[in-house]
């Protein structure tokens, strides 16, 4: 499941922030990354508060000062943050609150597949968000994707009158 947590954190960042020019490239990987605890048997660290908190405190310590580089790193633990509310994280307090409830994960299952068949239409308004946005954002047009690429910028293509 990749959509679903690709196009909500979009969409949620530009609700919220209203920056056209945030990047959104490491928002995408952050929004994303907590799927890698599949690989350690289920959730894990990655979908802790504890590690998403301690990014963000060490990209704004580590960035004090130099603004450029830290609005490209602070889209990665925002990422990971909101893809813990639309993954329904804080449903396994133990994980969620790792280390402050133990150490041990208990064979905790990923939240997307303890969902069970939830997961699909999910999955599906996902794609549907992602497809809006692509749209919008005239992504079929090279020129504009290589921006995209290049600085993480979304830009919505222009109404047309008429």
């Amino acid at each position: 499941m990749f959509f679903w947590f690709i196009g909500t954190a979009i969409v949620t960042v530009g609700v919220v922030f209203r920056d056209p020019r945030f990047d959104n490239r490491l928002l995408i990987v952050g929004s994303v990354l907590p799927i890698v605890d599949g690989i350690f048997g289920g959730a894990r660290a990655l979908h802790s508060l504890t590690v998403s908190v301690a990014l963000l405190a060490a990209v704004m310590l580590a960035t004090a000062g130099r603004k450029p580089i830290r609005k490209v790193l602070l889209g990665l633990p925002i990422g990971m943050i909101l893809h813990l509310v639309f993954d329904g994280a804080w449903n396994n307090t133990e994980v969620f609150w790792w280390p402050f409830f133990g150490v041990s994960f208990d064979d905790a299952p990923l939240p997307v597949l303890d969902r069970g068949w939830w997961s699909l239409p999910l999955e599906l308004v996902g794609v549907g968000i992602c497809t809006w946005l692509w749209r919008h954002n005239g992504l079929g047009d090279p020129a504009r994707r290589a921006t995209f690429l290049h600085d993480g910028r979304l830009d919505s293509v222009p109404e047309r009158l008429g």
